[in-house]
């Protein structure tokens, strides 16, 4: 089962790391799973299920997960 965030989907990419890596991705569910980790990033919620997606998203992709939240805090 796909989880969706509208808030990721309508922002689109905030950060340089995430337009390079999304250069590279071709799979919707890759680009929406990418998407959701930068967009929780800015917004994190309790919410169980939402966490656990960050979680496994951010250990699937630890190096852009880190540059996100470098560049994310820089701001």
């Amino acid at each position: 089962m796909l989880m969706r965030d509208d808030g990721a989907e309508q922002h689109g990419p905030r950060t340089e790391a995430l337009r390079r890596a999304l250069r590279q991705v071709q799979d919707e569910a890759a680009v929406a799973d990418l998407l959701f980790l930068e967009y929780w990033q800015t917004r994190p919620t309790a919410d169980i299920a939402a966490c656990l997606r960050a979680s496994q998203i951010r250990r699937a992709n630890p190096a852009l997960a880190a540059e996100i939240h470098a560049e994310l805090t820089r701001r």
